[in-house]
């Protein structure tokens, strides 16, 4: 069990002080990550209006805690929080204090949130001109859709994503899930490092303005390119591959149990054929290329489910694998966390929080040999750091950090 971390070696970013004004999902990663690489990542927080990520449902007890939700413990690891109410006199003040010792500072308000507040890059960077600042937004920071109001799900219905989401022939589903928040924050990950390159070549920060709309765009591009090369938009299509028959998810032995198959080449059609010991329906004609799979696919997958309903998903991965076939069986949350490879991989971390334990924390995507990331501790209580960063950092007095906790600017 991994306790905090705290005297770990030296990540590839140790050395650099991050101001995180970042909620939530799409706010939080970026210091997440930026704080597992090696730098020290300062939360700024309010209990006056708390990040959503602290307001779910308690794990033990009835009674509402923010320091109960996993999703926070994930995303804000090795973080530092202070506690900084800014609708009280002197609190901005505090904050600006700080930036001279910050090297970065990342916020996702709402586009003129930071500018009403007297944090907008222009005091910033007036303050310390190295400084790197990340706003993250739905739509961006200028145009047209700058003050929509947004959600991931609704970043997915405006980037196309979801019209391309469901059933053949049916209305779009949409992806229901955070898409945009994770592509719009990795994206910004990216940025925020090569401004700090660029910094140290030159000496000079930048402002970064990062759209969820456009990083999810971003990974989009089959449907764009159908669209400009045949003028065909693209729509919901299930599980249909243009190249590959089979292809999707079939249901398996067991209690909604699925397994993943993908078959591209005619020599993975003729390992799956071997594997399932050759039944007489594969050598239809309506099967015996690839372009008339493709074409007969809906009968292809009756086929393929009645065979893989009598077996479960470790076997049919087992024995497909062994014919050279791509077979997978589709894991859920216990999976994961149990799954031989990914417990060796470390894909999770088991973290000690001081209000749940021990819990999984998953790990960063990605391992350097020489400066490898790691969760240096658990993520912090609410103002937990105020002391060490007021005092430690700027100096102040532990009265004076007391009386402003008990007038609540710090709070």
């Amino acid at each position: 069990m991994n306790q905090d971390n705290e005297n770990s070696g030296p990540g590839p970013l140790s050395g650099y002080r991050v101001l995180d004004f970042g909620w939530v999902l799409a706010g939080a990663l970026p210091g997440m990550v930026l704080a597992d690489m090696g730098a020290e990542v300062l939360k700024v927080e309010t209990r006056q209006r708390m990040d959503y990520m602290r307001l779910g449902r308690p794990i033990i007890g009835d009674e509402p805690d923010p320091e109960q939700h996993p999703l926070f413990h994930n995303v804000n690891r090795g973080k530092l929080s202070i506690a900084v109410n800014t609708t009280k006199p002197g609190a901005i003040d505090l904050i600006k204090e700080l930036v001279p010792h910050c090297d970065v500072v990342v916020e996702n308000f709402s586009p003129g949130v930071m500018d009403r507040l007297g944090l907008g890059y222009d005091v910033l960077s007036g303050i310390k001109s190295e400084i790197v600042m990340a706003s993250i937004s739905s739509n961006g920071q200028t145009g047209p859709l700058r003050d929509l109001r947004a959600y991931a799900p609704s970043i997915g219905a405006l980037s196309g994503l979801d019209s391309t989401m469901g059933y053949e022939g049916e209305r779009p589903l949409g992806l229901k899930h955070a898409y945009a928040d994770i592509v719009g924050a990795l994206h910004s990950v990216f940025a925020i490092v090569s401004a700090l390159h660029q910094k140290e070549r030159t000496g000079q920060g930048q402002y970064i303005d990062v759209s969820m709309l456009r990083a999810t765009v971003a990974t989009m591009g089959a449907g764009l390119m159908e669209y400009e090369m045949t003028g065909r938009v693209m729509g919901p299509k299930g599980n249909y591959d243009p190249a590959m028959a089979p292809y999707g998810n079939y249901p398996c032995q067991g209690d909604d149990a699925w397994v993943s198959i993908a078959v591209r080449t005619e020599d993975e059609w003729q390992g799956l054929k071997t594997g399932m010991d050759n039944p007489a329906w594969c050598e239809e004609e309506r099967f015996s290329s690839r372009y008339s799979r493709l074409e007969n696919r809906r009968d292809l997958d009756g086929n393929l489910s009645a065979w893989t309903r009598e077996r479960t998903p470790g076997y049919i991965t087992e024995l497909l694998q062994a014919n050279g076939v791509a077979a997978i069986p589709v894991m859920g949350a216990e999976d994961r966390l149990f799954n031989p490879h990914f417990k060796e991989r470390g894909l999770y971390s088991d973290i000690e929080h001081p209000s749940l334990g021990a819990e999984p924390v998953y790990n960063i995507m990605w391992n350097l040999e020489r400066t490898p990331p790691s969760i240096h501790r658990h993520a912090p209580l609410l103002g937990e750091h105020n002391q060490k960063i007021f005092g430690g950092l700027l100096g102040m007095a532990e009265e004076e950090i007391t009386r402003l906790e008990e007038d609540q600017v710090l709070w």
